[in-house]
């Protein structure tokens, strides 16, 4: 074990920071239309981006720093075809990419002994802050959809009590 702590994993503190109250309180709860969800889902892809910035600020910065930048497998940022960051372990030319790059790195005899604590910290940190990513991604492009849903659903409401005729379903289009 080492008794030099090279890598600060963030801390509540940091986390305080973000405006992310009205993400957690925002999913239970009667939404009342499109226009609701959409600043929800606004909301949320804030947060996201707000945890990315956090992630390039805190994490990315002390991965990147000495001696960790002298590692032949460093942390990096991944940028999806989805519109999003995600944290990634590669090689340092860019050919390799994943998690096995990370326990290779910590298995290796060649990796000072006093840094895989904090390689561990690092991995640890990685992988909670690439799930809360994708949750936060994942909720604002779920609300997206639902309030497009709601749109059209209120527009074929709309439509039926502008014309007040038809008396069957509507057989056009999906119903999810």
């Amino acid at each position: 074990m080492s008794d030099t702590i090279r890598f600060a994993a963030l801390e509540q503190s940091d986390f305080q920071k973000l405006e992310h109250a009205a993400y957690l309180k925002g999913l239970l709860k009667p939404f009342k239309g499109n226009g609701e969800l959409a600043t929800w889902a606004s909301q949320c892809a804030a947060l996201r981006d707000d945890l990315i910035g956090l992630t390039q600020r805190r994490v990315l910065a002390q991965a990147r720093s000495y001696p960790f930048n002298l590692l032949p497998v460093q942390l990096a940022q991944q940028n999806t075809g989805a519109g999003t960051t995600f944290l990634r372990w590669r090689n340092l030319d860019r050919s390799s990419m994943g998690v096995a790059l990370w326990e290779e790195l910590v298995a290796s005899p060649a990796t000072p002994a006093g840094l895989i604590d904090d390689l561990l910290a690092l991995e640890q940190q990685r992988i909670v802050i690439n799930m809360q990513i994708s949750l936060c991604h994942t909720i604002a492009r779920q609300s997206v959809e639902c309030a497009s849903k709601l749109a059209s659903a209120q527009a074929v409401h709309q439509r039926r009590a502008a014309g007040r005729t038809g008396t069957g379903p509507s057989t056009g289009g999906p119903s999810s």
